[in-house]
């Protein structure tokens, strides 16, 4: 499915990249929502690992910008199950959590990028960039894992 048509700078008309949101903070979800309209087309929240699980077959995003710590299924085995289903999305993650072995889990579970909250304004726009070129994206206040590259 094609995104809704935006204008780049040069004139021409691109389609924008569908995101699919997972966050069981409702607030947060309405928070990192505007911040992404912009640029993005977010075409769905969700509030736990299971709806996620269930609506990115369903909606075929580009993106997948997930949380860690869900109800009925956390977002790391959510993105496992996405992963072994075959899913085209790119999976960020955007978590509280800024321990490296969470990063590794997620990696190991098919992301491409991890952003924590606290950077959320910084970094969220810039890690779905780099995920849409097949690029990693880790928020900078991480130390990298030690068998990963630094963002260049």
């Amino acid at each position: 499915m094609a995104g809704l048509p935006s204008t780049s700078l040069d004139g021409q008309e691109t389609a924008r990249a569908r995101v699919l949101l997972a966050d069981d903070h409702r607030d947060f979800l309405v928070a990192t929502t505007r911040l992404l309209e912009p640029e993005f087309d977010v075409v769905e929240t969700v509030d736990n690992g299971r709806a996620l699980v269930e609506g990115a077959p369903r909606l075929d995003p580009d993106l997948l910008v997930v949380d860690i710590a869900m109800p009925i299924l956390n977002g790391i085995e959510a993105a496992r199950q996405l992963t072994a289903s075959g899913t085209r999305a790119k999976i960020v993650f955007l978590t509280v959590h800024d321990d490296e072995d969470y990063v590794r889990a997620a990696q190991a579970a098919g992301a491409l990028g991890y952003v924590i909250k606290s950077r959320l304004a910084s970094d969220l726009a810039p890690a779905l960039r780099e995920a849409l070129e097949g690029r990693t994206f880790v928020s900078p206040s991480i130390e990298q894992p030690s068998d990963q590259n630094p963002n260049p």
